[in-house]
């Protein structure tokens, strides 16, 4: 299915200071391709590390998606960007997402 996908601009709102970061760092600005505003944050937290990606606790099914700072609304806001280009694959268009987010258990 070919599905036209519209561009968001996921943008830190926090102080570096706001107790809401609760020590994750901020990814700085990143443009997704995505179905919704919500599906944009979804997509730029799928690119984080998560805790069953490597060997770190708790692992063993348990996930960390959830607790992305994409996913919070007080951390970044998500601005639809209106070009008039359409994008056909769903992911990250440009921005860098750190995978340093977790310590792997294995030295």
């Amino acid at each position: 299915m070919d599905e036209s996908m519209k561009l968001y601009r996921l943008v830190p709102i926090a102080a570096a200071a706001d107790p809401n970061w609760l020590g994750a760092k901020s990814h700085g600005e990143v443009l997704v391709a995505a179905r919704t505003p919500g599906d944009a944050r979804i997509v730029a937290a799928e690119r984080e590390l998560d805790f069953m990606d490597i060997d770190a606790a708790p692992a063993e099914d348990k996930t960390t998606v959830m607790a992305s700072v994409f996913r919070n609304e007080k951390l970044y806001t998500v601005i639809e960007v209106d070009n008039g280009r359409t994008h056909h694959e769903r992911g990250v268009v440009s921005g860098t997402i750190g995978v340093d987010t977790i310590i792997s258990t294995q030295i």
